[in-house]
């Protein structure tokens, strides 16, 4: 199993089996989950529905593997769009990891790929996210739609900004 996927999934198994933080050893982290730090975000699906995603834009925490473990534990039990995963769930999980390149600025919808980045929109203290490359969003419009109606920014608000970003998903 990827090395950043077994991190989310042994950090998600025992904080809902016993709520405990998962410490890893040092043989289980790459030298990038040891030493770096970057955004990242926790997907969960079960059989095949979205189940919990959390993730941050920019690092939190002081390596990307605590980032992975804090953002396991929140998509696994504070996505408030869920209830927590329960102890049953655990076997019918199936988990990804994206690790956030750093994000640039965009100044029209040509300069974004909905396979290839992620998008971000702000305006004033509202930011929406969405991640590149998600099943039933296929064109650019649509993604920045999306990000925009997560943000609380009107479809033709004026004055939003984009940002694009790139990831390396682990599954």
């Amino acid at each position: 199993m990827d090395p950043y996927v077994q991190l989310a999934k042994n950090t998600i198994d025992l904080y809902i089996r016993d709520g405990k933080v998962y410490q890893p050893s040092d043989e289980e982290l790459t030298d990038e989950m040891r030493n770096d730090r970057a955004g990242a975000f926790v997907s969960i699906h079960e059989d095949g529905d979205l189940r919990g995603c959390i993730g941050t834009i920019a690092p939190t925490r002081d390596t990307l593997a605590e980032e992975i473990i804090s953002n396991a534990i929140s998509a696994s039990t504070r996505d408030p769009r869920f209830p927590a995963i329960t102890v049953p769930e655990l076997e019918h999980l199936t988990i990804s990891v994206d690790v956030l390149g750093k994000a640039e600025p965009v100044s029209s919808y040509d300069e974004l790929d909905v396979k290839r980045y992620g998008v971000i929109v702000e305006k004033g203290f509202r930011r929406g996210l969405l991640l590149p490359d998600l099943e039933g969003v296929d064109t650019v419009e649509y993604q920045v739609y999306i990000a925009k109606r997560k943000a609380g920014i009107g479809e033709n608000e004026a004055g939003v900004q984009m940002y694009r970003f790139e990831v390396i998903r682990h599954e």
